[in-house]
């Protein structure tokens, strides 16, 4: 029977006890994501200026500027943009970086205002969840919703000894963190939120080979066996009679 999926080996939000032995994970408060070196953003220009409007190739005298092409941040950390000197902004928040491009658009087009994205918000997923890139669509995306959007954790994952692997910003090595997703501390903990460019790696447990889905199937497998040596059994005595 221990060779079945149980609520133990695959059940979220389990409560930590003696007998489960799950880890317990302090909370922490949520850190908004700061654009790094390589980052890709797309913004909007939004002005009355029929200058600009023409300028960037649209009839439109209210909005001009869409999202049709996305800016890497170069290794000192600036951005390359239309009518504006090189900016800063490695380090800075979306949010930060949408005010520091609407104040630079602004010593040369007064009313102008500016939408910022990040255009490469995307994470990864490996291993035993349905791999693929998907894309961020919500801000505090938790571990939970990120997996949802693969199909969830195959049975055979191991979901003792998730990873996320994290680029570090400033360093070669990126940031690998390992946690039990079984466990209800895991929520509002550092290993809740996934960022983008991270990349979800969930391993095989070892054992999965000689795991059955369910309890179900273990019986049906037994049966089979019995049905099998039984039928045998008959060939043989009725060979030998």
């Amino acid at each position: 029977m221990s060779s079945c999926y149980s609520h133990r080996v695959i059940g979220y939000l389990q409560e930590p006890t003696k007998q489960n032995k799950l880890p317990v994970y302090d909370s922490v408060a949520y850190e908004p994501y700061r654009l790094r070196v390589n980052d890709e953003i797309i913004y909007r220009l939004i002005t009355m200026d029929e200058t600009i409007s023409k300028a960037l190739g649209t009839n439109n005298n209210v909005t001009s500027g869409q999202y049709a092409n996305s800016y890497r941040i170069y290794d000192d950390g600036t951005v390359e943009l239309p009518f504006l000197e090189p900016l800063h902004i490695a380090g800075m928040t979306e949010l930060e970086a949408q005010d520091a491009l609407r104040d630079a658009f602004r010593e040369i087009i007064p009313d102008a205002d500016v939408k910022l994205a990040l255009y490469n918000k995307t994470f990864s997923v490996v291993g035993d969840a349905h791999s693929g890139t998907y894309y961020i669509y919500k801000e505090k995306m938790n571990i939970f919703q990120a997996l949802a959007m693969t199909g969830d954790v195959m049975n055979s994952g191991d979901r003792r000894h998730i990873r996320i692997i994290r680029p570090r910003e400033g360093a070669q090595e990126p940031e690998i963190l390992e946690f039990d997703m079984r466990t209800n501390s895991i929520i509002d903990s550092k290993y809740y939120y996934v960022y983008p460019n991270d990349v979800i790696y969930v391993a095989r447990t070892k054992n999965s080979f000689y795991t059955v889905p369910s309890y179900a199937g273990f019986i049906g497998l037994v049966t089979s066996s019995v049905a099998l040596l039984t039928t045998v059994l008959n060939y043989v005595a009725l060979v030998y009679k």
